[in-house]
């Protein structure tokens, strides 16, 4: 399931069922999981840990160094978990030592052509990120956020678990969760609603993410007496608590 066209370094460890097309590069210190699935083109650099069942496609680059002038071959890595789809053309690339050292990768994650993931991002899990959706250096991505095409991230940005980001939008604050945004410099407009229905939320708990929203965004409250509002509210509502734990954690702000 190898093809002999592939290049292959002796120190990198390829599991069971896995395939690799022709021409594929697989460099030192990469670790690839059962059941791994790679297109013909590209080219995977370690160290590099990747999970069991993943798909990627041709002419991605995975595990490349960091496109940091700072970066001078200081040890690194990428991880990635299982079940992710990296489809064509997309680059991601390792950590730096001012980072932490790691870029990572969570589980279930879909990945469209031509996107980037620079150095030392946390993308969590069950995440779409359209075609030429981009992030810079340090981002977070928190569970089942949604980046369309385009979107771009700001360095140190995080975005907030079923966030979603509009087509083209310009991210350059926190984007809190189940908030949608949308414009170059993304703004907030509204939460998202049909996301959380989807992913089995209860109308209840929608209703108490709309309240919360309402409170960070149309209360005319500054942001840290929102952040207590949402905290007075927050008792058995798990989404609320969430609205203000993110806000705590905000060192760039969020988008208002």
């Amino acid at each position: 399931m190898i093809d002999p066209r592939a290049v292959i370094d002796p120190g990198a460890r390829i599991g069971e069922n896995v395939t690799v097309g022709p021409f594929s590069v697989i460099g030192p210190g990469v670790e690839l999981g059962d059941g791994c699935w790679v297109g013909p083109h590209a080219v995977i650099q370690g160290p590099a840990r990747i999970g069991r069942d993943n798909r990627i496609f041709q002419f991605a680059s995975i595990g490349e160094i960091p496109q940091d002038k700072k970066f001078h071959g200081e040890n690194s890595s990428l991880e990635i978990g299982d079940g992710n789809v990296f489809r064509e053309f997309v680059t991601v690339n390792r950590g730096t030592a001012d980072g932490g050292g790691v870029t990572r990768i969570g589980d279930g994650n879909w990945v469209m052509a031509y996107c980037h993931i620079a150095h030392d991002c946390l993308i969590a899990n069950h995440t779409v990120f359209s075609n030429n959706a981009s992030l810079a250096g340090h981002v977070e991505v928190d569970d089942y956020a949604i980046l369309g095409g385009f979107s771009l991230v700001h360095q140190f940005s995080r975005i907030g678990r079923h966030a979603f980001l509009a087509f083209g939008s310009h991210v350059d604050r926190d984007v809190p969760p189940f908030v949608m945004a949308a414009g170059q410099r993304a703004t907030p407009r509204g939460v998202n609603t049909e996301g959380l229905r989807r992913h089995g939320f209860s109308r209840e708990s929608i209703q108490a993410v709309k309240r919360a929203y309402k409170i960070l965004y149309r209360s005319g409250l500054r942001l840290e007496q929102a952040r207590e509002s949402l905290m007075d509210q927050a008792d058995g509502a798990p989404e609320v608590e969430a609205f203000a734990a993110f806000i705590a954690g905000t060192s760039r702000g969020i988008i208002r």
